[in-house]
């Protein structure tokens, strides 16, 4: 049930940031403490189905979809995902190598 609570969190945390809302914003919102927000983030606490359904509604999303974890990866997930595919295929690193030059281009605008 662990790893439960910390994908939970995980996922919770995801989506507030691309909300652009801070832990203190979300406590606002759902009307708890903002320790309490950190706690679910980092999987300590699993909120209660009253709490997680105003965390939804806050966060302006659907309930299930704070359990969708199918598309969730760590950042170490996701370099070994993608180093393993540039290992298995140099045209896919070429052409993600020019992507990210001209990414890194933009970006550093």
């Amino acid at each position: 049930m662990n790893d439960l609570k910390k994908l939970l969190g995980s996922r919770i945390k995801k989506i507030r940031k691309a909300r652009n809302l801070t832990q203190e914003q979300l406590a606002e919102f759902v009307n708890i403490g903002t320790p309490n927000i950190s706690y679910i983030e980092n999987g300590k606490f699993a909120p209660s189905m009253d709490t997680l359904q105003k965390i939804a509604l806050a966060l302006k999303v659907e309930p299930y979809e704070l359990y969708k974890f199918d598309d969730y990866k760590t950042p170490e997930q996701m370099k070994e995902e993608l180093f393993s595919a540039f290992n298995d295929n140099e045209d896919m690193l070429k052409i993600f190598y020019e992507i990210f030059l001209a990414l890194r281009f933009t970006l550093n605008k």
